[in-house]
């Protein structure tokens, strides 16, 4: 199954958690002290929250795949189109294990495409290489695309 991921930072992580179990209808299936996640059916989505620094808004979009070789195959499409595109391997990002690729639409908006295999009782531990002076400022796991 492919999942919408929609990740927005908050500043009001209380409000934001209280607003999207109203809109959704249902609570947060992982929460943290900052942060809180909603694996939902209908529609087909992931959306988080996170509290980690930066401007509140809207951080990233994604697509969460169920397999590792629906990442692949997503991945492939991305590179036949010449499409910016940057994998991280068994990385800890918003407390989960995955295999991911970060691009960017022509516009600039973030997309990370990613495959979880497994829960983490951290943030993240992006390696420093990958990640850009913004994102390491913001708390976010996106490296520089």
């Amino acid at each position: 199954m492919k999942r919408l991921h929609i990740h927005i930072r908050t500043d009001d992580l209380e409000g934001s958690i209280s607003y999207y179990t109203a809109l959704f209808g249902a609570e947060p299936v992982r929460r943290e002290d900052d942060y809180a996640k909603w694996m939902l059916d209908d529609p087909a989505a992931n959306v988080a929250l996170s509290s980690r620094g930066g401007e509140p808004g809207l951080d990233h979009v994604g697509v969460s795949l169920d397999e590792n070789s629906a990442l692949e195959d997503m991945a492939l499409r991305m590179r036949e189109a010449e499409a910016p595109l940057v994998q991280e391997e068994n990385t800890t990002c918003c407390y989960a294990k995955s295999n991911k690729y970060w691009s960017h639409d022509p516009q600039g908006t973030v997309w990370e495409l990613f495959h979880s295999f497994g829960d983490s009782e951290v943030y993240g531990q992006t390696a420093p290489e990958v990640v850009s002076a913004k994102t390491a400022a913001t708390g976010c796991c996106a490296p520089n695309v």
